[in-house]
């Protein structure tokens, strides 16, 4: 056996009455599917917790390593090498197939969940009843704004035909106003202002019986938990700035639910300080900051300039991560900002718009008018996109050299996008992950490039770098 012996944590939302529910669902959903691979597949009560054992088989038939995963609060995680051979990406491979399994059950348990949201001394704003039109402009606005010069650009192709010449040049100076006030246009749009007298947002969930799920959605419509949940909000919330079972008792009852103070989970996040701590270490000026309370994990930093700079963070993301986490993530956005990643994107979008309406069409106006015209412009969004995942991988790389948490970043990525990871184990999925329109390299990609990072990280020219490691991980694709 090898002297190697791998801990890990996996912070979660889970109530801990369902840490049995969740390893059976690991062993049901990950095991047996795949029984062949494992043996040794043990559940029992170890010092008042449930633990998971089970050893994997390799493709060779050999047994390679021997896993625990302890049921609490965080879930351990230990993996032992049982010889000296195996290499640590089989170590990793494992581990991500747990979290991945830990969040599959963690977003089935938020199907069966009830959450609540506010921040002090503001208006309370339920996330069901939030204007559609404030997240259709977040949606805009959010990674990088290149989805909002893709929008600009189309408007372009019709200024051109039926107004001016001149519409191109027009629509870019317009396009440049939006990106210098882009924002004041976020902040705008979202549903609280954090500020250091007003720093803290609540967050709550109601865990519904998990085995009454199904039985939950057929009696009772997203209208009427709508009606509950704005309920609380307006009869206890707004009146006494929290929640518990006795003052929702009897709101609870009359939809049905016994309120039981187990099933509580609350979370109180200082969420100014987070942002502080974080421009602290990039050196800028506090941001304006702003959160929108939607259940999406995600964050995003825009603006033409540190100086001019507003953080944009979901409750979603509040929710699931850590603070370690967030403000890794808030160092990706940050990397955004240092690296001035929407006027550049801006630039290079500019450029090709200038180029296809004065020079290429007075050479080619055949193709304006023809399925060319179709190709050309899906080609030139790829490889746009393409490079926007430079600035992106750049950002990854800025936050792990000024935030120094590479693999804090890693962890929080995992648990954001497990669903890409999980559909990113086929091959045809990663190609497709690489060419389409999204300006985020793929996650597995990202991921594995962070854990590979040591601190302190010392990248000389970390835009050069990330555009050869996403050009080299799009090769070793092919």
């Amino acid at each position: 056996m090898s002297n190697k012996r791998f801990s890990y944590h996996i912070e979660t939302e889970i109530p801990p009455k369902y840490m049995k529910s969740l390893l059976h669902f690991i062993y049901r959903k990950y095991i047996f599917p795949q029984r062949k691979q494992f043996t040794n597949v043990y559940r029992e009560i170890i010092n008042s917790e449930t633990v998971l054992s089970f050893t994997t088989i390799d493709l060779t038939g050999k047994q390679d390593l021997q896993v625990k995963i302890s049921g609490g609060q965080p879930i351990m995680l230990e993996i032992v090498p049982l010889h000296e051979d195996v290499p640590e990406a089989r170590v990793n491979g494992v581990r991500q197939d747990v979290i991945i399994a830990v969040e599959l059950f963690e977003e089935k348990v938020r199907e069966s969940t009830l959450y609540f949201a506010w921040r002090e001394g503001e208006e309370i704003v339920p996330e069901e009843f939030r204007g559609v039109e404030k997240k259709s402009i977040n949606r805009i606005f959010l990674e990088t704004q290149i989805l909002f010069f893709a929008l600009f650009f189309s408007l372009g192709i019709i200024l051109f035909i039926f107004v001016v010449d001149w519409a191109p040049v027009i629509l870019l100076a317009i396009q440049l106003v939006f990106v210098f006030y882009s924002n004041k246009l976020i902040a705008r749009t979202a549903d609280w202002h954090i500020t250091e007298n007003s720093p803290f947002i609540h967050l709550l969930e109601y865990h519904l019986p998990l085995h009454k799920n199904e039985e939950i959605k057929s009696k009772i419509s997203k209208e009427k938990l709508a009606e509950l949940k704005k309920e609380i909000y307006e009869q206890v919330i707004s009146k006494r700035g929290e929640i518990d079972c006795d003052s929702a008792y009897q709101i609870f009852l009359k939809y049905g639910f016994e309120c039981t103070p187990e099933n509580f989970t609350t979370k109180k996040v200082n969420v100014y300080d987070l942002v502080k701590k974080t421009a602290g270490k990039f050196g800028f000026p506090m941001p304006e900051v702003v959160v929108s309370n939607t259940i999406i994990p995600n964050a995003a930093a825009s603006g033409p300039s540190p100086n001019r700079g507003v953080v944009l963070i979901t409750t979603g993301l509040l929710q699931q991560l850590d603070a370690n986490e967030i403000v890794s993530v808030l160092g990706h956005e940050f990397g955004h900002l240092k690296g001035h990643d929407p006027l550049l994107l801006y630039g290079l979008t500019g450029v090709e718009f200038l180029f296809r309406f004065y020079v290429l069409f007075p050479l080619f106006p055949f193709i304006f008018f023809s399925y060319l015209f179709l190709l050309y412009y899906w080609a030139v969004m790829v490889i746009i996109f393409f490079i926007a995942k430079f600035f992106e991988a750049r950002a990854d790389l800025v936050s792990a050299i000024v935030v120094e948490q590479p693999k804090v970043l890693a962890g929080a990525l995992e648990k954001i996008g497990f669903k890409r990871l999980l559909y990113e184990r086929v091959p045809s999925y990663r190609f497709q992950e690489w060419i389409n329109l999204d300006p985020h390299p793929p996650i597995y990609f990202r991921v594995s490039r962070l854990e590979k990072l040591e601190t302190p990280v010392s990248i000389k020219h970390p835009l050069v770098q990330s555009a050869k490691d996403v050009i080299n991980g799009f090769l070793a694709n092919l």
